[in-house]
Formats: C-alpha cells, structure tokens, sequence
C-alpha cells in the first residue's frame, strides 16, 4: 500500500514541475519577443530621428539659389542590407533584420527658388494633385526665401515572429531653414 501512494506522490509532483517548467519557458519566450519588438521600434525611432536631421542638414547644404533651380525631395537609404523601395518581406535581403529609410521633404512659403512636385491633400495627409504645401502668406519685411520644410520619414522592418508582416515606422517633422 505505502509503494502505491509513494508511486501516485511521485507521478503527481512529476506533473506539476511539468507544468511549471511548461509555464517558465512560455513566460521567458513572450519576454524574449517583447524585447526584441522594443528594440526594433527603437532602432526604427532612432533612424528617423538621424535621418531628418541629415535631410534638414541637406537642404540648407544645398545650393537652391543657381540658375535651374531644383531642390532635394527625397532621401532614401537602407541600413544592414534592406535595398530602397525593394521590398520588405520574402528573400530580398532581408533576413539579416534590416531597415528602409524613406525620407521626403516638402518646402513651404512663398518666392521659392525650385518648384516642388509634390502635392498634398489637406483633409487626409494624402498625396494628389490640388493643393501644394506652397503657401502665399502676407510676410513682410523678410527675403522671399523658404519659410520651412516638411520632412516625412517613413521607416520599414520585418516583423522577426512574423517574416511576412511589414511594420512602417513614421515620423513627420516641421523645420524652420
């Protein structure tokens, strides 16, 4: 009798140390995952952040006063192997974690020395072709020169837990120059 009740002790504290060993490798894997999310989502920030200080540096390096005017609408690069405007998911050199930086800039005022092509809709941020972000504003006493620039950077990475799934990062910045 004392063989039988030791045997069931024995296969019940089994199966409770299952269970809780069961329980401590699913809490340290979501702990693992989260981490990892946290640290993609800060290295997406800390791209945009970069990259909008290196279009801002861009533009007031860049010479909008010659004689066929033009000026810097885009910037675009990618970080540990993402190709620009490739694609995020699948094969393409994506499986190393890396990142596509998508920068765009829209000037805003009025005597601009380039014309910008880009157009945006005021009602839903998106682009069309009715209203440009060049205003005429009444100002007085300054140079006819930009006023600002609008920098959107848009940032992609793959989700790492699901390969398929792109996560866009955005970052929009208003910049006196």
């Amino acid at each position: 009798m004392r063989q039988a009740f030791s045997l069931i002790t024995a296969v019940f504290v089994i199966i409770i140390m299952a269970t809780l060993a069961a329980f401590v490798f699913n809490t340290s894997g979501k702990i693992v995952q989260q981490t990892s999310a946290q640290y993609r989502q800060e290295q997406a920030a800390l791209l945009a952040r970069s990259y909008t200080e290196l279009a801002v540096l861009a533009v007031i390096n860049h010479d909008r006063n010659q004689t066929t005017p033009s000026c810097i609408e885009d910037i675009d690069g990618s970080v540990n192997g993402l190709v620009p405007g490739g694609a995020v998911s699948g094969n393409s050199g994506s499986s190393n974690g890396g990142y596509r930086v998508e920068t765009r800039l829209y000037y805003i005022g009025n005597g601009l020395p380039c014309s910008p092509t880009r157009k945006l809709n005021d009602s839903n941020n998106t682009m069309n072709s009715t209203t440009t972000l060049t205003t005429d504003y009444n100002n007085t006493g300054a140079s006819d020169a930009i006023a600002a620039i609008l920098v959107d950077v848009f940032v992609s990475y793959k989700n790492p837990d699901a390969p398929t799934h792109e996560i866009k990062y955005h970052r929009r910045t208003l910049q006196k120059i």
